[in-house]
This record gives C-alpha cells, structure tokens and sequence, in this order.
C-alpha cells in the first residue's frame, strides 16, 4: 500500500461521510455482492482519477470487493476531500490526492497511479489517459481498456481517436442513458446549486442568471435557476440547443449582450474562453461568476489575475477582483467546478447510477478483452436497462413488459 494524502488520522471523518453515502447508494451494494462473488477483478491493477471525495470511494471500494489492486487519484486539485482519501488509504487502497494540490502536484499524482502499469484506467475529464499515452508508452500493452465518466473527456477521445494516437479501447460512460440523462441534468442542477447557495449565501429569486451553455448540464442549471426564482439567460452556439432554450421559455443572446445583465453566470460548455475579458469588463458590479465545465478555462480568471487593481478573498471560496473600471466581479472556486470545489458534488443517488455504469463497464471490458474491435465503445444497451431496473427496484417501483405479441408486433421477431 502507498499513498500521498494530507494526514491518515483524518480517516474516520472520512469513513463516515463514506458511510452516508453507502446508506444512499443501493445499486453499487448489489453490484459490491455479484462482485464478491465473482472477483472479475482479481489479479488487475485498476487506476482511477475521479473526484476525490466520498461517492467515488464508494467506487474504489467497489471495485476493490471485485478483487481489484486500486490506485486512486483525484481529477481537480479542488474537489480532493483529504478525509476521504485518508479514509481509503485506513481501508488498504493505494491513493494519492490532496486538497488544494498545485498543478505540479496533481500531475505527480497522476503519474504514480499510472507508473504502476494498470489493466483498467477509470478517467474524469481524460488527464489520465491523455498522460498515459504521453508519458507511458511502454506501459500501454498493460491496458485492457478504460471508462471515461465525462463530456469533456469523450471529446479529447474522440479527437485522439480521429489522429490515430488512441492507443486502447474507451468505454464511453457518459453518453449511456443512465448516466448522462441524470447525472448531467439532475446531479449538475441540483450539486451546482448547492454550491452557488453554500458558498455565496444569497438569494436567487429575482436575480438575472446567464446560463452558458444549454446541453443536459446547462438544461439542469437553467431549470433550477427557474425553479428558484431567476429571470434566466442562455447562451449557445448550436442553433438547435438555441432554439430548445428559446423554447423551454428562456431569453437567449450573444454572452456580449448577456454580460451587462447578468447578477450571476454559470458556463457550463465544455469549450474555452466563454468568458473573456471584453465580458467581464462590461459586466455590472458585484457580478458573480463561476464554471461548471470540467476545466477552469471557461471564464477567464487568469486575465482577472493579471489585470484586476485589487484582488482578495471575499468569503471562503469566493475572490473578488476590483476592475480598472472601478467595479468588482467575484469568481466562485477559483473558477473551478463550482459544484465540487465550492459543494459536495452530485447526491449521492444519482452517481449510484453513474458509478454503477462505470463498475459494470469495468466487467464488461474485462469479459470482452479478446473481442472488443476498435477505439471507442458505446456502453451496451443491456449495462443502461440492468441499471435502470436496478433503481427501480430499489424505489419499489414496478413496470410493464411486452407480451411476446407486442415484442412480434414491434420489432419483428
């Protein structure tokens, strides 16, 4: 066992927060026991860079129950909860995060998980396999395939695949039904939320709110905007998602005409440069913004860094840049994900169902090894039913099936 984590004695307020989750978390106790039982894991190196905090070591453990040696790391130098890796390390995972990491840092952590030589590679965000092709090489006919959790992840491996360098099959968790149907609309609006709520303490109802960005993300973040009693703005580029939102009863705009209106912003794109200094610049004062993209390049913090007159900390978790302009524009999280550098991340109910994705992916790479063709593999269809049937069972709820007549009428066999 090795690890890099803050202090081992934080483990029990880890185990705890752990323990709440686990209460809350159905699917991936039943999927814990199937892998007891079976131990598809046994003998594999699994390394994982997700966020560090207690529903992702509820994974770790997991999967570790399936017989994996798991190395673990954290994939934003903001949402580590050093607790919660003291935690895994006290139960004999090898985990390497600490809060509040510098870049250096969290990139050395990266590397010890991968330095290992692992079989499945759990990612977030693509760090890890972007670092493993990079740095790696040699390492790579380890691999048996990864999962990608997000978005922004599926977009650099999908571009990896298009120049030819992707190297091993990707399961690419995000775009099955269970998980981005709920954990991006539900977990992002409501852990998003929370975290604006927490950190800012300040009312939302009659304010203007700029939504940046309108896939299942922003739909989930303009819907509690709505909910809580915003005007809400959206600003897209898709035409299409432009017209939903138009549609779904929002103002849409350019940003450039949004800024000046808006009381908060809320970028979730996935793209860089959404707000830049020209937006900021115009912005009214006291205007908030924050990011719930997965990288911190959404809206330009490094332009206020170097330019603001005055820069300080405002309220834990919150910075306020004064503008040469003489009025102040506050960042939330350092312009990180707001939901986790600044919040606890998505409930705990909905990444049961995207974590069990995520584990039952894991197996089917596994059980696939020697026929999987190709880079890039869609979750099966029977991995997103068997995990909704799994939540409805675990709510008491009960379905219809088709009678074989209906089945024949339908689909024909």
């Amino acid at each position: 066992m090795s690890s890099h984590i803050r202090d081992i004695n934080q483990w029990e307020s880890g185990a705890l927060k752990i323990q709440w989750v686990r209460d809350h978390m159905p699917l991936l106790d039943g999927i814990e026991k199937d892998f007891i039982a079976t131990q598809p894991f046994a003998g594999l190196k699994v390394a994982l860079s997700v966020h560090m905090e207690a529903k992702t070591a509820r994974l770790c453990l997991c999967l570790a129950a399936g017989g994996a040696e798991m190395y673990a790391t954290g994939c934003n130098p903001l949402s580590t909860q050093d607790d919660v890796a003291a935690a895994l390390v006290h139960e004999g995972l090898n985990v390497f995060a600490v809060h509040g990491a510098t870049m250096e840092e969290y990139e050395d952590d990266l590397r010890r998980v991968l330095e290992v030589g692992p079989n499945i590679i759990i990612d977030d965000g693509g760090d890890l396999v972007t670092l493993m092709h990079k740095e790696f090489p040699h390492l790579i006919p380890n691999v048996i395939g990864g999962c990608e959790e997000t978005t922004t992840g599926i977009l650099r491996l999908k571009a990896m695949d298009r120049a030819g360098t992707l190297q091993f099959p990707m399961m690419l968790v995000n775009d099955a039904d269970c998980k981005h149907l709920f954990d991006n609309r539900y977990g992002t609006g409501q852990s998003v939320w929370n975290g604006i709520n927490r950190t800012t303490n300040l009312i939302v109802a009659g304010k203007d709110v700029v939504v940046a960005g309108y896939g299942l993300c922003g739909k989930g973040i303009a819907m509690r905007a709505k909910g809580l009693g915003a005007r809400v703005i959206v600003t897209e580029v898709d035409p299409v998602k432009a017209l939903e939102a138009a549609m779904d009863g929002f103002r849409v705009m350019k940003m450039a005409d949004a800024a000046p209106l808006g009381d908060l912003f809320v970028t979730a794109t996935g793209c860089k440069d959404v707000i830049t200094s020209r937006e900021l610049l115009s912005m009214k004062d006291g205007a908030i913004c924050c990011n719930a993209g997965h990288f911190d390049v959404e809206v330009d913090v490094a332009w206020l860094r170097s330019h603001a007159v005055s820069h300080g900390e405002a309220r834990q978790n919150i910075e306020a840049y004064k503008l040469e302009n003489g009025r102040t524009v506050y960042i939330l999280g350092e312009g990180r994900l707001v939901n986790l550098a600044a919040g606890d991340g998505h409930p705990a109910e909905i990444m049961d169902m995207s974590f069990a994705i995520q584990a039952l992916s894991a197996r089917y790479l596994v059980e696939h090894r020697s026929d999987l063709v190709g880079r890039l593999h869609n979750v099966p269809a029977e991995i997103d039913q068997d995990v909704a049937r799994r939540k409805l069972a675990s709510w008491g709820v009960s379905i219809d099936t088709l009678t074989p007549e209906q089945h024949l009428y339908i689909y024909g066999e």
